[in-house]
Order: structure tokens, then sequence, then C-alpha cells
């Protein structure tokens, strides 16, 4: 049976079966999303609550505490971890691998709804959650910066005009404002003269609030009509609120400004943010599980414009982060080696046939069987990222062995002197179930990937599935379109037809290394023992090396953005760390490798904080992530009272928890004494690792006054 010959005898069937491949190829190529990585994020979600004033110990015990059991009981947790602040708690809740996200949402609020009751009255507002992973890095930084406006501006800005228009867009799943607060009327109250005047904290409350209320006024009926009383008693500058009577004393009243400074401020002065040297309030964009990154910058870019058409004139909106830069920078990249592994095949493909016209074939099949797999990884789901990349460069090599394996048997035939329409027919029926085995065999080989479980199948079942299509559309096209195109363009070649120059020098260069090959054979039979010995030594060596070689479940990358926290004293002031903050920021903008570079203090530890940097172009700072990371932490450690934790980002991260370093190890106990005990020798211990350990640090916080 031959299963080539319907395609031969139809060559017009064929060349549309090809046409089809291609443009169906294309097409999803255009479609298909760019990724670093294929999705292999753990769905994660984030339940906040609030409770100002409480301390950690009371939001562990009496928020935290209630909400872990209702999310313990849900199907599927993977992780479930809580950290307690002054007045919040966040809980991270990690699923399996194999929960949808939306279905996991739906049972969180469930969770939360039944753990409503068992939560303190004092709690104004359910809990809250979010679908993002507070332990991925951000897709893109914005920083906003203003010579005229102040801090509390422009947080105003960022949170009224840039965060609702960026939360609308798809692949966003978090975005935090760091390095300012709300603007609000700050009241400093004297405690000397509200002694002195018999005032108590109590009645200035009760007098600001029943003096800023926004509530309905009345009515007045006359005759047939009614007339609305309606007035906005609301304050939102300082100076009204001055004027406002507190109590009457003696029969004077006595204002607010004689018993306190009124202030226009924010709600937190504790607060501080730096954009290349500026003060700045960052925007920090968090994708969703699973999203789009280079899709969801692009959108974040082109909404950008209207965005800053909306804000005063006197903001300008600074791009600090953009992490789509690198994923396109490292899949155009290996696009280009899938392009040049493909010249390269051909190449060779055209040196030993010596025949453009035999090389035409193999020069159609495989690009071909490449462009075509794209349509089937887009039904699927598949993205263009490194590892669909890699698996079509790797199999360059093994689809055009198929094409060349029907290609050489036809030759031959054609060599014997049949036509090349009965050369055709005849070679593709003697090795069409040669390369059906052949290419079945190659696709066995990745079941075991397939078959893999965890982080690891997951992450490289693309890989496997990819390059079983390819080698699925090498076999397709090996058994339609190459011995269709042998039939139609391969020619007889006629005797005594001289042959060119180049060809001749080629095949005396095979020839002299056939020669060579021959000889060294012969030496080798005739050492016998002595190779053994060498190949004894070289398995010998062999595993020696492998021993020695380190090992790793992800080569690091280079990204281009280094992640940093700033951990200080436990007792610092905001001011100091503020200025530390400026110091670390100076000493990390001065290096040459570095493009930008922004951070922010405040809101959940104020001996804390975070730091990005955006790195120049490889071709333009000659060095690693790495390397600068390691040439910069000399310099930081001259620092005192707080140190500057950098890592270079990451696009595999695992796990819900934040960490200063690349690699997490948690304590847990039933005791928390015990763990305030030995945490801090453990950290001591790790860090006299100097020769293979550096960063060493706990998030644990208990020495703060």
């Amino acid at each position: 049976m031959n299963l080539s010959a319907l395609f031969i005898r139809r060559p017009v069937a064929t060349t549309l079966l090809a046409a089809a491949i291609l443009l169906s190829g294309m097409l999803a190529y255009f479609r298909l999303p760019v990724a670093p990585l294929p999705n292999v994020a753990y769905p994660v979600i984030v339940v906040q609550a609030t409770m100002a004033g409480a301390s950690p110990e009371i939001m562990a015990s009496t928020v935290a505490e209630p909400l872990e059991k209702r999310l313990g009981a849900i199907a599927d947790v993977n992780q479930l971890t809580s950290t307690n602040y002054v007045g919040m708690s966040m809980i991270v809740v990690v699923f399996g691998l194999d929960r949808d996200i939306n279905g996991a949402a739906r049972d969180v609020q469930a969770a939360i709804q039944a753990a409503r009751a068992d939560l303190p009255t004092t709690l104004r507002a359910s809990p809250t959650y979010r679908q993002y992973n507070p332990a991925d890095a951000p897709v893109m930084v914005l920083g906003l910066t203003s010579d005229t406006l102040t801090m509390a501006q422009l947080y105003d800005s960022a949170d009224s005009v840039i965060q609702q228009q960026l939360s609308q867009i798809d692949g966003v799943g978090q975005i935090t404002l760091g390095g300012g607060a709300l603007p609000s009327v700050r009241v400093e109250l004297q405690p000397g003269k509200l002694n002195s005047y018999g005032i108590g904290l109590e009645d200035v409350r009760a007098a600001l609030s029943s003096a800023n209320a926004d509530s309905a006024k009345g009515h007045i009926n006359q005759g047939d009509q009614r007339y609305e009383i309606l007035s906005n008693d609301q304050i939102s500058k300082a100076a009204p609120y001055r004027d406002l009577v507190v109590a009457y004393r003696n029969g004077a009243p006595v204002m607010l400004r004689d018993l306190a400074d009124v202030l226009d401020s924010n709600e937190n002065t504790r607060n501080a943010g730096l954009y290349n040297g500026k003060k700045a309030v960052l925007v920090i964009v968090y994708p969703e599980p699973g999203g789009n990154v280079v899709k969801t910058v692009q959108q974040i870019r082109a909404r950008l414009p209207f965005i800053e058409a909306a804000l005063p004139s006197s903001v300008h909106v600074g791009v600090a982060i953009d992490h789509s830069q690198s994923v396109n920078a490292s899949v155009a990249d290996t696009e280009r080696t899938l392009g040049i592994a493909v010249l390269l095949v051909i190449g060779v493909v055209f040196i030993f046939l010596l025949s453009p016209r035999a090389t035409l074939i193999p020069a159609v099949s495989l690009p071909l069987s490449i462009i075509g797999t794209f349509g089937p990884m887009y039904l699927l789901g598949y993205s263009i990222d490194n590892l669909s990349l890699m698996a079509l460069t790797i199999g360059t090599g093994f689809v055009v062995d198929d094409a060349v394996v029907v290609m050489e048997n036809i030759v031959r035939h054609l060599e014997a002197g049949e036509s090349p329409f009965d050369a055709a027919m005849l070679g593709s029926s003697e090795v069409g179930f040669t390369v059906l085995s052949m290419s079945l065999s190659l696709i066995a080989v990745f079941l075991p990937i397939l078959l893999m479980p965890g982080i690891v199948g997951l992450l490289f079942h693309e890989f496997a599935v990819t390059l079983s299509i390819a080698i699925l559309f090498s076999l397709l096209i090996s058994l339609t379109i190459t011995p269709t195109m042998c039939a139609y363009v391969l020619k007889r070649e006629r005797a005594g037809r001289p042959r060119a120059r180049w060809a001749v020098w080629i095949d005396a260069q095979f020839e002299r290394f056939k020669q060579f090959y021959s000889r060294s054979l012969d030496a080798a039979l005739d050492r016998a023992l002595l190779v053994g010995i060498v190949l004894i030594a070289l398995i010998v060596g062999n595993v020696f090396l492998f021993k020695l070689v380190p090992a790793t479940f992800f080569p690091e990358q280079d990204t281009g953005i280094l992640i940093g926290q700033i951990i200080a004293d436990q007792s610092i002031s905001f001011t100091a760390m503020e200025k530390k903050l400026a110091q670390l920021q100076s000493i990390v903008g001065k290096d040459p490798a570095v493009a930008a570079v922004a951070g922010f203090t405040g809101g959940r530890a104020l001996n804390t904080a975070n730091v990005f940097v955006e790195l120049k172009p490889l071709s333009e700072r000659h060095a690693t992530a790495t390397e600068v990371v390691n040439r910069l932490r000399p310099k930081l450690a001259q620092v005192s009272g707080a140190q500057l934790f950098m890592q270079a980002q990451q696009d595999l991260r695992i796990g819900g928890r934040q960490s200063a370093a690349e690699y997490q190890y948690t304590l847990t106990s039933d005791d928390p004494e015990a763990l305030y005990k030995w945490v801090p020798r453990l950290v001591t211990a790790l860090n006299k690792r100097r020769t293979d350990m550096v960063d060493v640090n706990s998030d644990l916080q208990q020495n703060g006054l």
C-alpha cells in the first residue's frame, strides 16, 4: 500500500494542502500570545482585612485565625499563610496547579461570608480578596513626579485616575500605590490647651463628626409643591476647620484653632517614594495568575496617553519598570536562533546533496512543518515562549530527517534510470511505513515528559507537545508534499554531464574524510584493549564531573530587572528610614549598568522599603544581572543601620510568599516564643557560611520599640 500515491497523482490538491498548512500556521502565529515561559503559575488568592489601631497579635487571633479556619476547609488548598501588621491581616491562599482560579475565587468568597459571624464587630468592612500572587514580580512600575503638586495630590491622582483605569485592563491582578497617601486634614491637638479648657478628645471627635456630615437636611411642603433642602457640610480643606466651634466656656466659643494645629496633609505621613532621585508616587502593577505579560503591558501603554491627558499638566508619568521588554527580547532571540537553525540545516543538506533542486524539497518541508505547528498550538492555548520555541529549534533536526529519508530513496531510483514520477511512486511506497515508525518512535520518547506530575511536568508539557506536533506535521508532509515535489521538481541526471568545480571539490573533501576515518578505525580495531580502557576512563570521568556540575531547578535568568528590599533596624524612625532609602537608591543609581531606580517605604512596616531597578540593555552594560548585584553588594554594605537585599527578577517563581532572597525556608512552631528564640540564631549561623550563602535574612520582626 502506497500512502503517498494519492497525493503524487493530484499535485494541485497537494499544493492546496501545503498552502492551507502555511496560511493556518501564519494566522495562528500572529494570534499566539507571547510569554517568557509556559503558564505554570499557581492559582493564588490574597485575602486582606483591616481594623484600625489593632496590634499584630490582635489581628492574628481575632481576624486571621477565624478566616484561616474557613479558608483551610476549601478543597485543594496547598498553602495557607497569614501575615499580620498593625491594623491589617494578609492571608495568601495557594491552590493546586489544576484548580480553576475562578472557581477558587467563588469558594474564597463563600468562606469569607461564613467567617463574618466570627470576626470582631469593630471590623467595619468585610475582608476583600484579589486574584494575584504577591510573590510575583510586577509587570510594570510607573513613577509619578511633579515640581508643583504635593505627594498627597499626586497620590490622589494615582488613586482616582490611574488605578481605576488600569484595573479595568485584562491581565491586571492587583495595583499597589506606594510613596504617598490620600489627602486629608490633620488635626494635631495640644494636650495642655485641652486640659485648660476642660475639653476631652471625645468632645473634639464628636464636634468634627457632626460638622462634617453629608446627610439630607429636610423639606418644606407648600400647597401642591414640595421643596427639598440640600446642603453638603463636608469640609475638605483645613481652613474651614479652624473656625469650628468645639465647645463654649464662660459664654464664649472655643474654636478648634484654639486647641490644635489644623493642617492640610495626608492620611499617613509615614510614606515616601523616590524615582531616579525625585520624590514620587509609584504605581505597581501585578499580573493575574497565568496572565499574558506582553499583552497586558501593551494595553497599559496604549491607555497611558489617555490617562496622562486626564492628569494635571504638571504631573509627569515615567515607566520605571517594563517587564515586557525583557520578554520580547528573549523571545526574539530564541526566534532568531530558530531561524539560524533552519538555515544551517538547509545548508548542510545542500552540501551533501550538491543539487539546488534536491535542496529545495527539504527547504520547503522544514519551514512548513514548523509553521504548521503554530495552528495546533493556538488551538491548545499555548504561547510563543522560550520553551516552545526551543522545542521547535530542537525539532529542526528531527523534522528534516523524514523528508531526507523519502527524498534519498526516490533519488536512488532516479539514478537507477526511473522517471521522476515512477521514482517518486516506487521510492515513497518503500519507505512510507519506515518514516511512520520513525516519527512515532520519536513521539514515544516524549511520553514520560507528558506524564510528569507537578510543576516540572506542567513546565515541560508544552515543550513535549509542541515538539510532538512538529514531528507529526513532518510525517504528514514527508508522506504527501515531499514525494509530490520529488515527482515534479527533480530531474533525471544525464550521463556524462560535467559537474561544477565546487561540487567536485566537496566530493574530494568527503573522500579525504572517509579515508581518514577508515585509517583511524583500523587503528582502533588493532588496539581493542586500549580503546576499552579509554572507554572505562571516560565513563568514570563523566560520573565524577557530573557530581561537580552545579544543579538547579531552572537556570537563573537575566531579565534586566532587579528587585530589592530594604530591611532596617526595627526601632528606626520614619525620618531616618527615608534618608536610608535615598542613600541606598543613590548608590544603586550611580552604577553604570542601571537605567532607572524606584522605591518606596511606609505602609505595612516602617523599617522596610521596596526597590525596583531596571538595567540597561545587555549590549550596553556588559554585565549580567547577577554580576551587577555582586558588584553593588559591598557598596551597599557600607550603609549602616539598613541593608538592601537585591536579586535578579525571575519569570519562574513558586509559592505565594514574598522574600528578600532567591530561596525560602519556612519555620513553624506551636510556640511563638520558640520561633522568636531560634530564628535569629539560625540566621546568624547561616550568615557565617560566607562561601556559599549571602543575603541571609528573616521576616521575623518582634524587636520594635
